[in-house]
């Protein structure tokens, strides 16, 4: 019994790590388009807020950050 348990959690766990090693691109493009929204949006609103030119700056860091963001997703996706 103890055997065929240790067996099961083996396989179990090679197949989480084929799954997370799978779902990676994928996980990667996310990332990338939070990270490039929130990054590219901050740095637009602390320019903004340093020239004085609200919110165009901003706005111009968001889609920015959404180009660049939806570009990986694509890539991504295209490649499979």
């Amino acid at each position: 019994m103890n055997e065929n348990n240790d067996d099961y959690l083996a396989r179990s766990f090679q197949y989480l790590q084929k799954i997370i090693k799978d779902s990676s691109p994928a996980a990667s493009a996310s990332y990338t388009l939070i990270g490039g929204v929130l990054i590219m949006g901050l740095l637009g609103y602390f320019l903004d807020n340093w020239l004085g030119t609200k919110p165009w700056l901003m706005l111009i860091g968001f889609l920015m950050g959404l180009f660049t963001g939806f570009y990986e997703l694509a890539k991504t996706v295209w490649r499979k």
